[in-house]
């Protein structure tokens, strides 16, 4: 047991990795690069998008690599290379380098969600706890990339705020590499077969039922890839505009990004202790709808109400998260979990690529008040897909009995 813990402990680490890499230049071209390169900011985002190309791009081959070679030596692999891509992306001296090195961490970045998910649902039958745990790791994660990127741009400039985590990533994944190589792996997932069985036993799924909870799925994926990039990458910008009365560096930006980060993560816990009792379609509904209210006040509120309302909707967005992630985990067979993440990511973090020069074009043409109503539209989108969710035992709640 304490064995399988410190390796659940290894994903969880893995996915706050994952997610801070994948956002360290939102802040270091909200409040460093612009000024040191004298850029504007709608200028410099859009070289985030080639790492964000192959976040999504990557993930279907990470996913199968992992399901027919190994899902250990693809975590491995993940640590090292996203420390090491890192590392050389804190020498960028010009635009286009900077874009290079985006583009190999989010290539390494990929290997994350199609694996390391599949990792942590392997063996078990209720899923939601551990998946909203994991969750709640990755948005720390989030929070902690605005928080740690402004205080050590502030103390050792913004280059350090690549190299520090590159060398902390590449010695967690040679632990990680000694760690796997210590014992027999298969005694980490000791249940997995009994698991499977007890999860096909309580529910025959018809193919078409499959058909249409897949299809809502990667919809409200897409949907939701666009709102959790738009709110989490912007979001240092958006309080920088929003609250001049509590900021004045980058430090105190981070820090406030910080606390809305951090509270709304443990949101995750919250939802995946409903989802394991309740029916996801109830509770996927009034996420989505509180989701369209809270945008729609957003669009032209600053100061403290603004602060509020940020920890609301963030709180919704990162809700959100492992739902689909537990209704992958419960309709998919083992031996092709990995692919049916991969899959899931791929449309993810591919919406997520785009929705870079969307940002950039509203902000830059219309502000943030624009965004905010993509975004109550998109949450609008996702509420009217989940009504349609089947009523189906698998896709409400596994018995606990």
């Amino acid at each position: 047991m304490k064995r399988q813990n410190l390796h659940f402990g290894f994903l969880n680490v893995g996915h706050l990795l994952d997610h801070l890499f994948m956002l360290i230049f939102a802040t270091v071209a909200a409040l460093a690069l612009a000024t040191d390169w004298q850029m504007t900011y709608a200028d410099l985002i859009p070289y985030a998008m080639p790492g964000f190309v192959a976040f999504g791009i990557c993930a279907i081959p990470a996913g199968w690599i992992a399901d027919k070679w190994h899902r250990h030596g693809m975590v491995s692999i993940f640590f090292i290379g996203i420390g090491v891509a890192s590392t050389a992306t804190s020498f960028a001296s010009t635009p286009l380098q900077i874009g290079c090195g985006l583009f190999v961490i989010g290539l390494f970045a990929a290997i994350y969600h199609p694996v390391g998910i599949a990792m942590v649902v392997q063996g078990r039958v209720k899923t939601g706890m551990p998946l909203a745990l994991n969750g709640v790791f990755g948005n720390i994660g989030v929070a902690a990339a605005a928080l740690i990127t402004g205080i050590i741009i502030d103390t050792f400039g913004w280059q350090a705020a690549f190299l520090v985590p590159g060398v902390i990533s590449v010695a967690i994944g040679f632990a990680y590499v000694i760690f796997t190589r210590a014992g027999d792996l298969e005694s980490l997932y000791p249940n997995e077969i009994s698991s499977d069985a007890a999860r096909t036993s309580k529910v025959e799924i018809d193919r078409t039922i499959l058909v249409q909870v897949f299809s809502i799925i990667f919809f409200t994926t897409a949907m939701g890839g666009l709102i959790f990039q738009s709110t989490t990458f912007s979001l240092p910008k958006i309080l920088d505009e929003r609250l001049n009365d509590f900021t004045t560096n980058a430090t105190e930006v981070g820090a406030w990004a910080f606390v809305v980060f951090t509270v709304a993560a443990f949101a995750q816990l919250v939802v995946g202790y409903l989802v394991d009792r309740h029916s996801v379609k109830l509770v996927f509904s009034i996420i989505a709808g509180c989701q369209v209210v809270l945008f729609a006040l957003m669009m032209n509120l600053d100061g403290a109400a603004a602060l509020i309302v940020s920890i609301g909707f963030m709180l919704m967005v990162f809700g959100q998260i492992p739902i689909n992630d537990v209704l992958i985990g419960r309709v998919a067979k083992s031996e092709w979990r990995s692919r049916a993440f991969a899959i899931r990511s791929f449309i993810t973090f591919t919406v997520m690529a785009t929705s870079i020069p969307l940002i950039a074009w509203l902000h830059e043409t219309w502000g943030f008040s624009a965004l905010f109503l993509v975004l109550c539209i998109c949450s609008a989108l996702i509420f009217s897909a989940v009504v349609m969710l089947p009523k189906t035992e698998v896709v409400m709640r596994v018995s606990t009995k």
